[in-house]
């Protein structure tokens, strides 16, 4: 689907219209082909400009068609979706495209909270035909957004921890993992990110006045704030992950040196009864205390060989 908005250059109110008029934001959201085609052919575009968006492993890059002076931007998103009851954090490309001077087309293969935030909160704001104030304020929104979300992600990674305190379950590791997982798409999306705005600021790819560069500093510093508190994540995370594999291996040795250890008390009888078991003579086969005397040194040397593996810590 698609809706369009248009802001009024007397009242500077932005409301939604039906009609493809110079000026126009027009928002696209999992467009059908026909949509796509009515929205290519009213502005003069061509499909493909669209179509890159659409594509969910689409990188941050800009791309420009000279012959109809049109430009593409295309950054990531972070995103947090539910999957069976658990939060998973990832990225979402979405697409801004400067259609002459004319309109502005955001383009999203799914719902997206930057272009929602921008509809439904910041609607008053929002002033069409400023597209290159448009576009930083989806920068600068975006990266605010990374950073809301990987203060959220680093909350979820210290409750994971807690849990692992007080039992090395699975599903506690699997989620750190699934965390550490969200960590590197953000890591990667936000210096992709940095790219495209970096270029944008000295590229003169889009005419800048003095606030909409202000906006473009700010955004940018925020992205840098985000890449440093992904990285500085990312390795507290990948550190107790470290951490947590030592103890899980660690507790396994100890459980098995334990294991080893009972073994090889419980042989000590065995062997004892197995000798006394053949078919040849062997001592006290003719006392009538033999057997006890049997249990008796069978339980003395397993005493004494549990105090030396006790002494040598394999029963700890």
């Amino acid at each position: 689907m698609f809706k369009m908005y248009k802001t009024n250059i007397e009242t500077n109110v932005t409301e939604e219209t039906t009609e493809f008029i110079r000026g126009n934001w027009i928002n696209v959201v999992s467009p059908s082909d026909d949509e796509i085609k009515t929205i290519c052919k009213n502005i003069n575009i061509q499909e493909d400009f669209i179509r890159y968006a659409l594509d969910p492993e689409e990188k941050a890059r800009i791309d420009m068609e000279e012959d109809d002076n049109t430009i593409l931007f295309i950054i990531d998103t972070p995103i947090m979706e539910i999957e069976s009851g658990a939060k998973v954090y990832s990225t979402a490309p979405i697409g801004i495209i400067f259609v002459r001077d004319d309109y502005i087309i955001t383009v999203s293969l799914n719902k997206n909270p930057i272009l929602d935030d921008l509809v439904n909160k910041k609607i008053k704001n929002i002033i069409t035909y400023k597209k290159s104030r448009m576009l930083l304020q989806i920068f600068y929104t975006n990266a605010e957004t990374f950073l809301d979300l990987l203060k959220k992600l680093n909350k979820e990674t210290e409750i994971a921890e807690n849990v692992l305190k007080n039992s090395m379950k699975n599903k506690a590791l699997l989620k750190l993992l699934s965390l550490e997982k969200g960590l590197v798409y953000f890591t990667t999306s936000l210096k992709s990110n940095e790219v495209v705005m970096e270029k944008t600021m000295r590229g003169n790819l889009i005419k800048l006045y003095d606030e909409d560069e202000d906006i473009l500093d700010d955004a940018i510093i925020e992205n840098k704030q985000a890449i440093e508190m992904a990285k500085i994540y990312r390795d507290i995370l990948t550190g107790t992950m470290d951490a947590y594999a030592s103890i899980i291996s660690n507790n396994l040795n100890g459980v098995m040196k334990y294991l080893t250890s009972i073994t090889i008390i419980i042989a000590i009888p065995t062997l004892i009864a197995s000798y006394w078991g053949m078919n040849v003579p062997v001592p006290f086969q003719n006392n009538p205390f033999g057997f006890i005397i049997l249990i008796a040194f069978s339980i003395i040397i397993g005493v004494v060989a549990s105090l030396w593996l006790k002494k040598k810590g394999m029963l700890d």
